[in-house]
């Protein structure tokens, strides 16, 4: 459980922010882009009720005013249509803060390239090694077999992926799940994104996961029911939001592209290389999520953690300070196999915006950092939205 948060005060030339940042003791924000958050004018975009966290134009842009709010709506051959919004910005500062485009891990790119690079090597092997089988009257196993046909492999498998979210799917749209859908609108303008990805609701039996994917020139995201309430509204906003984001920022990143899960194919395989190249790109979406609507991270990190119903009761800052605190071979090994961050790690560095998430050691407490604790009780705290009965 979070304490209250204090409203940071009136600054000249800048609106209040309707969504302050995290409480916590790192507060560090990419200078350039605070710099030109400070510049922008929101009485063209005022903040709502229903869609509080209006990104805002950059002056001197090139670029026409953006849409974002409830999407207006055109005649089509199939009847009404929502209208795409309008692009944004394309060249915002980038950084770690709520304001301008989010930054990639540095991690990622390097990690990647080591990555293709053992994934070339493998398929040539494999190649080489399927003539000399066949010249000498043998029959490839199966493994040299797909690593030969990896492009048909990742293009098949993708294909099947897709054809499943269009036939099973419920697709996002301003009559079914509008709230989610508007969100994957708002992400996607909020990225400079020139097209919005397909969305669809996949049930979840009781699994809180969303995914990424996409196939020929279309992305798509896939969130499992279980972020919604009865009715189709999001179970927790802000939460779905910050999820969104991370999901949508994905596709931003270049990570869904063929040719990029073409050369990470043999990264499954690869201990802690592959892991960590795909710990590098979670924390870059991370960072996607988080400036898509960063008082989400609280709320998606505890339904991570504890479940859709029992988030609320999650103390962030608590949990996030024992990734400081956890050490020893296990607590390492356990992270660098995982192809996600552990949730400590990863929730300190949500919290620490001053610097990328770690990757392979455990963060540390910096001296000028308050001590930890005390935290609140979460007892007597009343659960998330308990489930609706069914009229």
């Amino acid at each position: 459980m979070q304490p209250p948060e204090s409203k940071p005060p009136q600054q000249a030339g800048r609106p209040a922010d309707p969504y302050p940042a995290l409480g916590g003791w790192a507060q560090a924000q990419d200078a350039t882009a605070t710099s030109v958050s400070a510049q922008h004018d929101s009485s063209q975009y005022p903040p709502t009720s229903q869609y509080p966290s209006i990104p805002q134009p950059y002056p001197g842009s090139p670029y026409p005013a953006p849409h974002y709010g409830p999407a207006p709506y055109a005649q089509g051959p199939y009847g009404v249509a929502p209208v795409p919004p309008g692009t944004p910005p394309q060249r915002q500062p980038r950084g770690l803060s709520p304001y301008g485009m989010p930054a990639r891990h540095p991690w990622e790119i390097p990690l990647l390239v080591v990555v293709c690079l053992i994934t070339a090597l493998a398929m040539l092997i494999a190649v080489a090694a399927c003539i000399d089988l066949v010249l000498d009257g043998k029959q490839p196993n199966i493994y040299l077999i797909i690593l030969v046909f990896a492009p048909i492999v990742v293009w098949f498998l993708r294909g099947m992926s897709y054809a499943s979210m269009r036939v099973n799917g419920v697709k996002m749209s301003p009559t079914q799940f509008p709230e989610g859908y508007q969100l994957v609108v708002e992400a996607a303008a909020r990225f400079g994104m020139a097209k919005v990805p397909d969305a669809y609701v996949v049930l979840g039996n009781g699994q809180i996961n969303a995914f990424a994917s996409g196939h020929g020139f279309r992305r798509y995201v896939a969130v499992y029911s279980d972020l919604f309430e009865i009715g189709g509204a999001a179970r927790e906003p802000e939460a779905l939001a910050f999820i969104i984001g991370h999901e949508v920022g994905h596709i931003a990143a270049g990570h869904t592209s063929y040719w990029r899960q073409l050369g990470m194919f043999v990264a499954p395989s690869l201990p802690i290389i592959g892991s960590s190249l795909i710990r590098s790109q979670e924390y870059t979406a991370d960072n996607h999520g988080y400036c898509n609507r960063h008082v989400g991270a609280p709320g998606a990190m505890g339904t991570l953690a504890a479940g859709k119903y029992l988030n609320k009761l999650v103390g962030f800052d608590e949990m996030a300070d024992r990734a400081a605190v956890e050490k020893g071979f296990f607590v390492w090994i356990s992270n660098a196999m995982s192809s996600h961050p552990v949730l400590t790690w990863r929730m300190w560095a949500l919290r620490d915006r001053g610097r990328h998430g770690k990757l392979f050691w455990r963060p540390s407490r910096p001296a000028s950092a308050p001590p930890a604790g005390p935290y609140p009780s979460s007892y007597g705290e009343v659960p998330a939205l308990p489930p609706k009965t069914v009229p």
